[in-house]
């Protein structure tokens, strides 16, 4: 799993914006507290029973890219310490390409 670069980018990026929408959410449930509609007290019950699975989806998400995150540190550190001179020319050769990239702009 890329947890570099524009991958780990865009996915911090929404994870970022998913606390966002929640906290907002959480404050927007706070200041519309005094309403005594019963229409709106069901829909701002559907509205906190949607957040709360939010707020869970958004842990489990969290858990889940630190553990793919975890695995393919651990799978590189293991493929780097069985084939040291491969791991040398595969970051060489990387950077030979990545050289070659930027003298082009």
């Amino acid at each position: 799993m890329d947890t570099t670069g524009l991958g780990g980018d865009i996915r911090d990026r929404l994870l970022e914006d998913l606390r966002l929408v929640i906290k907002d959410a959480e404050d927007l449930l706070r200041s519309t507290g005094q309403q005594v509609d019963e229409g709106y007290r069901a829909a701002r019950a559907r509205f906190e029973s949607t957040l709360s699975g939010a707020r869970s989806g958004l842990s489990t998400l969290e858990g889940r890219v630190t553990e793919g995150a975890r695995d393919a540190m651990d799978t590189t550190q293991n493929y780097v310490r069985e084939n040291p001179w491969q791991a040398v020319g595969i970051g060489a050769a990387a950077g030979l390409v990545l050289g070659l990239l930027i003298s082009r702009r």
